[in-house]
């Protein structure tokens, strides 16, 4: 038949999805000729309009299945033609990239942990949402105690949020958002019986006006050792071996008597600085108090655990990483570590 002749010649010659569009109207749309063709066999005597609508029919069947065709080919041609522009030539060089680097404070706490894994200390972390037990009251400060007034403290609505406990139980009471490092000593003691020595990295939270030196939100190294005849010359020993590690041999470590509710005796520790010839005064520490330890043991039987921390004695030290980072890489304002400037942070790239 000349017209489907015609027809499937000019689907197969469509050069583009655009062009076999327009054949698809022409030929099947709604004022398109088989449309029209159709129409017209209502003038038509029966016999006459019989054979004509199956022709119609048969040139309808044809040309869908041609133009189904040929556009399943020109989206495969449209596909090879975008894979092969795209397609990358692996035995060029590559393209380099943007260098990354660590963020300062990363660094001064890796460089921390670094110095007490030397000295025999197991890194452990913990929970940033704590619960009331093991933030103050298992650390000897109780309810209304005047010692709270230490720490400002974010405390959370009753949002459902459910925290975990050391060995997995569900912690009752409420929750905030830790103000120190300290709650991981009563966590750490639950779940492990001693001898051990551990330090505790974190980001904690404080409710407190911000300035070059003060931050609602800073970072601090926890020290615990746990043992027979730990005294304060093993404390002091550890502190000094830190010293030595940051500032070289010409450093030194002066201890002053001061007052925290989970340690006794209490001590604020300085480190000789050499180059800067001055004392920095880095963190607090002292004696794991009796009661921080009777209140663990207390726990533990709740628990269903034996008592184990009868008959030992412990220290504890906590220190702020920003302040060394500060100092390390001469930065005026703590700010300035929260503040996400890329041209303070890109100072930092390849720094190891």
């Amino acid at each position: 038949m000349r017209e489907l002749e015609e027809a499937l010649a000019a689907i197969q010659s469509a050069q583009d999805l655009e062009a076999l569009k327009a054949l698809k109207a022409r030929y099947l749309g709604k004022k398109g000729l088989i449309t029209q063709e159709m129409k017209a066999l209502a003038a038509l005597p029966l016999e006459e309009r019989k054979a004509r609508g199956q022709a119609l029919n048969a040139l309808k069947e044809a040309l869908e299945r041609a133009l189904e065709e040929r556009e399943k080919a020109l989206e495969e041609e449209a596909l090879r033609r975008a894979l092969e522009g795209e397609r990358l030539d692996v035995s060029l060089p590559g393209v380099g990239l943007f260098a990354g680097g660590l963020h300062p404070i990363t660094l001064m706490e890796r460089e921390l942990l670094e110095i007490f894994r030397g000295l025999g200390y197991q890194a452990v972390t913990g929970p940033e949402v704590e619960g009331e037990f093991f933030n103050f009251d298992a650390l000897n400060i109780p309810e209304h105690h005047p010692a709270r007034d230490m720490w400002d403290t974010f405390w959370l609505e009753d949002t459902g949020l459910r925290l975990k406990g050391p060995l997995g139980e569900e912690v009752e009471g409420r929750l905030l958002l830790r103000t120190h490092t300290s709650p991981m000593q009563v966590r750490y003691m639950v779940a492990h019986t001693p001898p051990f020595r551990i330090v505790v990295p974190g980001r904690v939270f404080r409710f407190e006006q911000t300035d070059a030196t003060h931050e609602a939100v800073f970072h601090q190294l926890e020290g615990l050792v746990v043992g027979e005849g730990i005294t304060m010359a093993h404390l002091k020993g550890a502190i000094y071996e830190l010293a030595q590690a940051l500032y070289g041999p010409e450093s030194r470590v002066r201890f002053q008597p001061v007052y925290f509710p989970f340690v006794e005796p209490g001590a604020q520790f300085a480190i000789w600085w050499p180059e800067g010839r001055k004392w920095l005064e880095l963190g607090g520490a002292g004696m794991v108090h009796p009661r921080v330890f009777q209140a663990v043991d207390a726990y533990r039987q709740r628990l269903g655990l034996p008592p184990a921390y009868q008959g030992v004695t412990g220290f504890a030290f906590g220190l702020g990483v920003e302040r060394l980072a500060m100092l390390r890489y001469g930065i005026p304002d703590i700010r300035y570590f929260f503040a996400g400037r890329l041209k303070f942070l890109e100072q930092f790239r390849g720094v190891l």
